[in-house]
C-alpha cells in the first residue's frame, strides 16, 4: 500500500512545533471517543478540540468523523464543528494539513444517508452549523443524492424534510432541480386539490409548507 494512503498520527509541518509532544494526550484522548459513556465522549472531543489535534492528524480527524453519527446530540453537534471547520480556514487564517485534509475528505465521501439524516438533526437544533454542515455536504458526491431522498420521503419529520430541501439549495446540487419541480409540481396539485374539497380528510402532515422553501432552492439553483 502507499505510503500516501496510510493514516498517521501526526502530521509534521510548518503547524506542528512541539507536537511530538502532544502524543500521549491525544492518544487518550482518542480512546475516550469511544467509551460508552456520552460524557466522557465529548470530554475527550473538547481535550482533543484544545489540543488542536484534529488540524495535525488525520487519525484524530477521522476518528472524530466517526461521530458524525453519535448517539448523543451534543457531541454530534461538537463533532460537526470541528469537522466542518477543518474544511475551511480559522480565525488565524490556517488550514488544516494537507494529509489531514486527503484522509478527511476521503472518509466524507462514504457518507450515506444515515449520517446525513443525522446532520440535518445537527442543523435543525442549532443553526449556527448550517455552514460547517454545508462544507461537510459538499466533500460527499453522495450528499445531494441522500438529501433529495430525504425530503421525499413523507415518513420523514416535516423539519428534517425543510432542513433538506434548504441544503440542496445552499450547497448548489444542480441535479436536483428535475426532481424538485416534480415534487413541488404535485405538492401544488395536492394543494390545489385540498382547496377545490375542503371537506376531505387531511393526507398526513401538511407537506403544502415545504413548498416555499423548495420554490427558493429551485430559484437559487436555476440563477445565472
Amino acid at each position: 500500500m502507499s505510503s500516501d494512503l496510510q493514516p498517521v498520527l501526526f502530521t509534521l509541518d510548518d503547524h506542528s512545533t512541539g507536537v511530538a509532544e502532544l502524543f500521549p494526550a491525544v492518544w487518550g484522548a482518542a480512546e475516550g471517543l469511544t467509551d460508552p459513556d456520552a460524557r466522557v465522549r465529548l470530554e475527550s472531543l473538547e481535550r482533543l478540540q484544545a489540543l488542536d489535534a484534529p488540524r495535525l492528524s488525520p487519525i484524530a480527524a477521522c476518528l472524530i468523523a466517526g461521530l458524525l453519527t453519535d448517539p448523543d446530540l451534543q457531541v454530534r453537534k461538537l463533532a460537526v464543528k470541528i469537522i466542518g471547520d477543518l474544511l475551511a480556514v480559522d480565525e488565524q487564517g490556517r488550514a488544516a494539513a494537507e494529509r489531514v485534509k486527503r484522509h478527511l475528505k476521503y472518509s466524507l465521501a462514504q457518507m450515506r444517508k444515515r449520517t446525513v439524516y443525522a446532520l440535518l438533526q445537527c442543523a435543525e437544533a442549532d443553526a449556527a452549523l448550517e455552514k460547517p454542515i454545508a462544507r461537510i455536504f459538499n466533500a460527499c458526491p453522495y450528499a445531494g443524492n441522500h438529501l433529495m431522498e430525504i425530503l421525499e420521503e413523507r415518513k420523514m419529520p416535516l423539519e428534517i424534510r425543510r432542513k433538506a430541501v434548504q441544503f440542496i439549495g445552499l450547497v448548489g446540487y444542480l441535479e436536483a432541480v428535475p426532481a424538485l419541480q416534480r415534487l413541488a409540481a404535485r405538492l401544488e396539485a395536492r394543494q390545489n386539490g385540498q382547496q377545490r374539497m375542503p371537506f376531505a380528510p387531511a393526507d398526513g402532515p401538511d407537506e403544502a409548507a415545504l413548498l416555499p422553501e423548495i420554490h427558493t432552492a429551485l430559484q437559487i439553483l436555476n440563477a445565472p
